[in-house]
């Protein structure tokens, strides 16, 4: 299963494996999820409305284009149209920034690969959906991919790997910084302080904050606030009535192997680590196959100013490649987050 990888060797000699995000052949086609606007949108557009729902109803994802908006209020109010309840970001591992009223940056640096992930999986509430709204765009270069969770499920469960994942579950471990601590430092190996995560300057407060979301907390050196999560690697959907993988490498100590001032700290001194539920390990195998199943069902959605994908977490996972952004170039996407769930697991008759 590893012919759709890409790795190269540290000088450590751990091996770094890169998605290579699809197999160049799109795993739907996009006749069925993108909808063309045709240069002129209005939020207040009933047939235009009607279309997106029942697309997004079908498919799980829909991609509107040609839309003529250049403000990310406006592109909003499309999403809007699908995605009817908008989650306040908290908890969250990105540093992610408001841009507009429920609208975040990214918050990542576009150095970074960002492998396949389902939005916030690693935390006891999730988004069912989430929505990219896109204002600055580099097209043919900065595209983001989704990929097919329906059959990356099936693809996974035909491993051994898969079938372990779904009998032991996972654990998520994160260090979240105090941004206190780092004043007037370096940011080494900083990915998000417990202050931008939770919003809050009180540590109690985040600790609350923390345990409301399903959060094991404890407190290390330099007020390092240390989270744990245990889960099923499955989640189910009830839509579909039936289970779908809702992990990746993402959550574990690789996601940062293309991230500045994190790459260069040994994986475990890195801000995220993640286990198989019983403590143990993943193989190198092991991630292989993980960011192998994303990649074989994987798409882009190559933006153009105005753009906006809505995609549903359960039955998409999301990432992009690293970008390098040429003089006068800029790219810059919305993050509308949706309805938030508490997620339940994998049910064992949903199988």
């Amino acid at each position: 299963m590893t012919d759709t990888l890409s790795a190269r060797t540290e000088p450590t000699g751990r091996e770094i494996i890169r998605p290579r995000w699809w197999t160049g052949t799109p795993a739907i086609d996009p006749s069925a999820y993108v909808v063309d606007a045709g240069g002129r949108v209005s939020a207040g557009d009933p047939d235009l409305a009607a279309r997106l729902r029942a697309t997004f109803h079908d498919v799980g994802l829909v991609h509107v284009v040609n839309t003529g908006l250049t403000d990310h209020a406006d592109m909003r109010a499309v999403a809007k149209l699908v995605l009817d309840t908008e989650m306040d970001y908290r908890g969250g591992a990105n540093p992610r920034v408001a841009l507009e009223p429920n609208v975040y940056e990214v918050g990542a640096p576009l150095t970074a690969a960002l492998h396949y992930h389902h939005e916030m999986a690693y935390v006891g509430a999730s988004t069912e959906m989430v929505a990219f709204l896109a204002k600055q765009t580099v097209p043919g270069r900065g595209a983001t991919f989704v990929s097919d969770n329906v059959r990356a499920t099936e693809a996974i469960l035909e491993t051994g790997f898969g079938r372990r994942l779904a009998e032991l579950g996972v654990s998520y471990h994160r260090d979240l910084t105090d941004r206190e601590a780092f004043v007037g430092r370096e940011p080494i190996g900083v990915y998000n302080h417990w202050q931008q995560s939770f919003g809050t300057d009180d540590p109690a407060e985040a600790e609350a904050r923390a345990n409301a979301k399903g959060l094991h907390t404890s407190w290390g050196p330099d007020r390092k606030l240390r989270t744990r999560y245990d889960a099923s690697a499955f989640e189910y959907f009830p839509k579909l009535d039936r289970n779908l993988l809702f992990s990746s490498v993402a959550d574990h100590a690789m996601w940062f192997d293309s991230w500045p001032l994190v790459e260069q700290l040994p994986p475990r001194q890195r801000p995220l680590w993640m286990t198989f539920g019983d403590g143990s390990d993943f193989s190198v195998e092991d991630l292989r196959t993980y960011v192998d199943v994303y990649d074989r069902f994987g798409m882009p959605l190559d933006w153009r100013v105005g753009d906006v994908a809505v995609i549903c977490n359960y039955r998409f996972a999301h990432g992009r490649p690293a970008i390098h952004l040429e003089p006068g170039e800029e790219r810059e996407l919305g993050v509308l987050l949706g309805r938030s769930f508490t997620r339940v697991g994998a049910d064992r008759d949903a199988w």
